[in-house]
Order: structure tokens, then sequence, then C-alpha cells
């Protein structure tokens, strides 16, 4: 997974002329942030420079598991269990992006579906100029976006709502107290489909678990990646989650002092539906061990999960699984 070209290019300039050794400095300083300090609702970026940084070191790993998670709701929108059920690939024309940051689900949102509207609400004012300034370079994708200063606690959507709400990274930031209030303002904001994407953590997927209950309360219908609505089966010591590889620019490999050039993003997400849709009848929950003539996958059904060897003379079955990659809906 590659950030667009645009993009990417727009992150380079946006840096162009900064010391190497201030980047990381400040690279450093945002992650001791948001490992010690999430959760407690505080401002963590603030700064302008931070915000480029924090564009530069954040976006293509949000970009890569957004656009993964989108891409695999979409699959399920596509599907058509029965004739009740609307499947238009077209239908997603308005997105909301709350707690945007500097965008990176926005362009992921625009890769996906290409709606003819975004609106980004982020309460920072350094992210928001930091993700204009990087929009610039795809004039389209400006025309159809607004940009809105918004505290999600604070602030209300005044009755508005939008065919996808998107949100990102950004309830496991809150606190605890406030966090589902705030998930019900998403949902009441969402027309047809709410998406939330947290990180590939025991507390990330903590935060998806408590959206599932209370929007399965709430009326809602999962989309994905679960291929049921019974009670969660993944044990109290493990958690759902999935993973997507994403490039890594020159300047990140120099910011993150890495040396690889790519970087594995470990996400956790749950897309909903405000009416009954389509699921997978199994999904893909870990790697899949591949050996001569089997591969061995862990599954999540809907009836229950388990651990299956799919062997060569299983035919489509076993073709299938060799295609297959974790987060993958499968038929067998």
């Amino acid at each position: 997974m590659e950030l667009p070209l645009a993009l990417r290019t727009a992150i380079d300039e946006m840096l162009s002329g900064e010391k190497p050794e201030q980047l990381k400095k400040i690279s450093k300083s945002i992650t001791d942030r948001y490992k010690n300090e999430s959760g407690q609702g505080k401002i963590l970026v603030s700064r302008d420079l931070e915000a480029r940084v924090y564009a530069a070191v954040r976006m293509p790993a949000t970009f890569g598991a957004v656009c993964d998670a989108l891409f695999y709701t979409k699959e399920m929108m596509n599907q058509n269990e029965d004739e009740n059920i609307a499947t238009d690939e077209d239908r997603v024309c308005t997105v909301f992006d709350i707690g945007a940051g500097s965008g990176a689900a926005t362009w992921a949102a625009d890769v996906v579906f290409g709606p003819s509207s975004i609106e980004c609400f982020e309460r920072e004012e350094s992210m928001r100029q930091a993700g204009l300034e990087l929009m610039k370079a795809d004039g389209d994708l400006l025309s159809r976006t607004t940009w809105r200063d918004f505290d999600i606690e604070k602030d209300g959507f005044s009755g508005k709502k939008a065919d996808l709400v998107l949100s990102s990274y950004v309830l496991n930031e809150l606190s605890p107290s406030s966090r589902k209030a705030v998930i019900r303002k998403l949902w009441e904001a969402t027309d047809k489909v709410l998406t939330i994407v947290e990180p590939g953590t025991k507390e990330g997927f903590a935060v998806i678990e408590e959206t599932r209950d209370l929007l399965l309360s709430e009326g809602g219908h999962i989309l994905a990646p679960c291929p049921h609505e019974d009670p969660c089966r993944i044990g109290k010591e493990d958690w759902c989650h999935f993973s997507c590889r994403v490039a890594r620019s020159k300047l990140h490999k120099q910011i993150k002092d890495a040396d690889v050039p790519y970087e594995d993003e470990k996400y956790s997400y749950i897309s909903f539906s405000k009416t009954p849709c389509a699921r997978a009848s199994a999904r893909v929950l870990r790697h899949p061990y591949i050996t001569k003539g089997q591969v061995g996958l862990s599954i999540c059904g809907r009836e229950r999960n388990e651990e299956l060897n799919v062997r060569k003379r299983d035919g489509s079955a076993f073709k299938a699984a060799r295609k297959c990659k974790m987060g993958d809906a499968i038929e067998l």
C-alpha cells in the first residue's frame, strides 16, 4: 500500500529544508505523548511543525489501515444475500471524516469511494492547516472537501448526516467517560454506514468492542469484519486485529531511523450499517500458515471460531485459502 503520489510529494515538500535531527526529535516527542497521554482527552499535537511531522510519520499507516477497512466494508456493501438488501456500489456520495487530523482517512475514502462531498472535522488548527496544505496537491479532492473547526466532545452536527461517517484513531484518545456519548453522536450523524478504525492493540480493540456492543443495542447492523452479531468470541487475553503493509518514503525512513522500506500497521475496525446488510460467511483472523498441499486458517465464522486445515484435495476451497490473507472474507 502506498500513499497517492501527489500526497507523498506534498509531504516531502512540506518538510523540505527542515533538519533531519530536529524532525526525529519532534517525532519521538509526539510518540511518547501518544503512548503516555492518550485516553485522557488531552491535546497531543498543537504546533505547526509538530502537525507536519505527525503527518509525515502517521499518514502512510493511517491511510493504509483506513483503505483496508473501507475496501472490506465496500466488499460487504456490494454483496446481496436477498432481494431486500440494497447494494448500490456508488451509494457513498457524502463523507464525514471525524477527527480528521491532517486528512489521511479522507484521502483513503476518496480512493475507495470517490465521494462527491467530504467534510473534515478537526479541532486542532495546526492539523487543519497541514491537511489543507497537503490537499492542495490534488485540486479535485480539495474542491470536494470542506474543513471545519470541530470538537467531537463539545460540538454537534445540527441534524446533518453523511452516507459514510468515518472515525480513525480518535475514540481511543478520548476519556472513557465521554466515549459512549461520542459514539452515539457519530451514529446519529450516519445516514448509511459508520466505520471506526482504531490501533490493533488490546486497548484499541477494547474500544471496538465497546462500539460493537453499544451500536448493536442501538439497532445497528454489522457490515464488517464480524460474520455474526452474537457476543464476540475473542478471549479476554486476545484481541481481533488485522495488518496492512505500507511503503516508507525516504523522508519517513529518515525520521523513524528505519532501514526497511515498509512498515506493518496493525489495526482494528468495525463498520455498521443503518439497514440490514450482507456479512461474510467467515473472516480470516490470523496470517494463513501455508505448507505444501495444505493451508492452516484461523477463522471467525457465523456459528463458531475454529482452526481449519484446508488441503489440496478440497479443490476450490484450497485455491481460495491459498489466495487469502489476514482480514479477508472467505467462503469455505
